[in-house]
């Protein structure tokens, strides 16, 4: 046998042997003195080591562990899992760096805890209702600081856990960080929510990963902890237990009702999606942390490390582009370490996600004469779960104008006004709409939560029921799932033949078509048409109602609002320029027609246009179901469409009138 292969026998099987040799056992040598020390000056700072001096620190195998951490810092982590000086580790097969620690802290998830308006919305809560205070923030904190949160619950045995004791743990202030997912036990996975996180007890100083063959002992030896296969980083469920949030219900008195509320069901909306682990299987991790095919040595400091694929991009983009930039923004005043560049990546992220994989858009032509012009609008969501999703404040909506050839707005819904709210929105609540024949109709897509007397509240305690949800849901969504009571449509949306309907009536198409009507008012020739959608996360209706409260969280916010960039982010738009459009209506096919033509339905694209008796043909034009002109010709009676199918618009000019047929070209 050759020694090639013995060797690729022998080196796997050595190297798993290894892996399950007791740590303690093995060496710890796997550092060159040059390595050490450039380990030592650049990760391990002395203020991670409570009383010693920058002259006490030992080399870093020399480290102590204090065990009773049970969720160490990201900054520790960082150590073999960030930037490479080297440009060894954690590069993709193009050069480019891709290492963990720095693509997750500039993510809203890492700065979950020093959110600015999260912190603000919890004072607010406590303002509204005094006497709950304790469980508001310990409810809050559990999602939002749950490394500081769990620390105290799980070692120190307190059951509360207050933003006074977050403000002086760095646990608490390092967010969601690293090992509030890595360390999650896949015991009822999927099954927790509001805050409720399975951590194992008896083992919690473990990092799940997604890699078999795990070499262990520098981890262990350094940090304390023990990198573990675990199959259950890709599930779903693990995003479960925070982004499914059911509150208890007030009155307006502060007095419990009895009821709940549910302010966040993002992971029952996958659930209720042809991208649960039933159908497509296509998890939140899929595209919140995107894999690359590449071959990625995933830990600085170890040359001989055998590369890993696929690897995870911890990118964590959502939506919040908003909230994003104004943490760029106030990186010294709330103690962020995430540089500017960091920012610019994990919101060029953001972006990408929420302009490239949300939504699909079509903006097509109608009828295009007579009283109206008629365009619709089809949304199709391609999240695994609504649009938006996660907390209410986040909604997003159509802006329609249209022009006419002198390049005047003769039509103009959602537009925004200076402070960025909608011109024509309803203060309490804007209807779901099917048809909007007036500007002052827009559509919005969101979930209003109701008090008990069914008005518009932002106070979450108080959230009885929403009082609309038209939020696009993900494709496959259905009313007869299980978890449909979490993820109810709320509204008259539940009426729009058109909402989550295929033309053809079959449910779960996740989409959504609003038909718009423009009044003609006479007018006859070109229109401009624009349709626009929009993502606003800081809305102005959502924010005045806690900033009529004060409080250092309030209070500061508030200056950081006011100099914000907060202008809504664009989702996507489409134009159709130079859409012919007349109030002159048809005449009905029949012997009566001024003119008739050969077919509606077309193969081959050849359409015979034969006028009546008396009748004059002055110019046949072709325009596309898009809206644009695509053939002209005078007094000719023979019309060639394109060879793309579609529908397509003959506008017949005659002596008496003009006429339009619709025509189906097929292949």
């Amino acid at each position: 046998m050759k020694k090639t292969v013995i060797l690729a026998i022998l080196v796997p099987a050595v190297i798993a042997i290894m892996a399950k040799i007791p740590v303690k056992k093995q060496l710890k040598n796997f550092h060159s003195d040059a390595e050490l020390a450039i380990f030592q000056q650049l990760k391990w700072h002395p203020n991670t080591i409570t009383g010693l001096d920058t002259a006490d620190v030992p080399p870093p195998h020399l480290l102590p562990i204090d065990s009773n951490i049970l969720f160490p810092t990201a900054k520790t982590c960082g150590g073999c899992h960030g930037f490479d000086p080297q440009m060894h580790a954690l590069v993709s097969n193009s050069g480019e760096d891709v290492n963990i620690y720095d693509d997750w802290r500039s993510t809203m998830m890492a700065n979950s805890a020093k959110d600015p308006f999260w912190r603000a919305k919890v004072r607010h809560e406590i303002l509204v209702n005094p006497s709950h205070s304790v469980e508001l923030q310990t409810k809050c904190t559990s999602c939002h600081a749950p490394a500081g949160h769990y620390q105290a619950k799980l070692h120190d045995h307190v059951n509360q856990y207050l933003l006074a004791d977050l403000y002086q743990d760095t646990l608490g202030l390092d967010g969601v960080t690293c090992q509030a997912c890595h360390a999650q036990s896949e015991e009822r996975i999927g099954d927790l929510n509001s805050g409720n996180l399975n951590f194992d007890t008896n083992y919690i100083r473990v990092a799940y990963g997604p890699y078999e063959m795990v070499f262990a002992p520098p981890m262990h030896e350094f940090v304390g902890i023990t990198p573990t296969f675990g199959g259950h980083i890709f599930d779903a469920g693990l995003c479960a237990g925070c982004h499914t949030l059911i509150t208890n219900t007030v009155d307006l008195d502060g007095e419990l009702t009895g009821g709940s509320f549910v302010e966040q069901a993002t992971y029952h909306e996958w659930l209720n999606s042809d991208f649960d682990e039933d159908h497509d299987n296509i998890t939140c991790q899929a595209c919140h942390i995107p894999q690359i095919p590449d071959e990625v040595i995933v830990s600085a400091n170890y040359q001989f490390l055998t590369p890993r694929y696929p690897f995870g991009l911890h990118q964590l983009a959502g939506a919040n582009v908003t909230m994003l930039k104004l943490l760029k923004e106030n990186r010294d005043k709330l103690e962020i370490s995430a540089e500017p560049e960091h920012f610019d990546s994990t919101i060029a992220a953001t972006l990408r996600m929420l302009q490239q994989k949300s939504i699909d858009m079509s903006l097509s032509t109608g009828v295009l004469y007579g009283d109206s012009a008629h365009f619709d609008v089809k949304l199709t969501n391609k999240a695994g779960h609504k649009f938006p999703s996660g907390y209410p404040s986040r909604r997003a909506w159509i802006e329609f104008e249209v022009k006419n050839q002198s390049g005047e707005i003769v039509f103009h819904s959602g537009k925004v006004n200076p402070d960025y709210s909608l011109q024509s929105e309803k203060p309490n609540m804007e209807p779901h709409h099917n048809y909007i024949g007036d500007p002052a109709q827009v559509q919005i897509y969101e979930m209003v939560p109701g008090d008990v007397n069914s008005n518009f509240t932002n106070v979450l305690e108080r959230g009885h029921k929403a009082i609309k949800d038209n939020r696009l849901v993900p494709k496959g969504f259905l009313l007869s799932d299980p978890v449909y009571d979490t993820t109810e449509i709320i509204g008259s949306a539940l009426l729009d033949p058109d909402f989550n309907h295929s033309e053809d009536g079959i449910e779960g198409s996740g989409s959504d078509i609003v038909h718009f009507a423009i009044p003609l008012k006479g007018y006859k020739g070109l229109l401009s048409v624009s349709a626009r959608v929009w993502y606003q996360s800081l809305p102005p209706k959502w924010m005045a109602p806690i900033f009529e409260y004060s409080g250092p969280e309030i209070d500061s916010f508030k200056a950081m609002f006011d100099n914000a960039d907060l202008a809504p982010i664009l989702v996507t738009e489409q134009t159709l320029a130079d859409v012919y459009v007349s109030p002159v209506g048809t005449v009905d096919h029949g012997e009566n027609s001024l003119v008739s033509i050969s077919q509606n339905v077309s193969s081959n694209g050849i359409i015979h246009v034969m006028p009546s008796a008396n009748t004059q043909i002055k110019e046949i034009t072709v325009w596309s179901g898009n809206g644009k002109m695509v053939w002209q010709s005078n007094a000719v009676a023979i019309v060639r469409l394109p060879e793309t199918a579609g529908i397509y618009f003959l506008h017949i000019k005659t002596n008496t009138g003009t006429v339009t047929r619709k025509i189906l070209r097929t292949l």
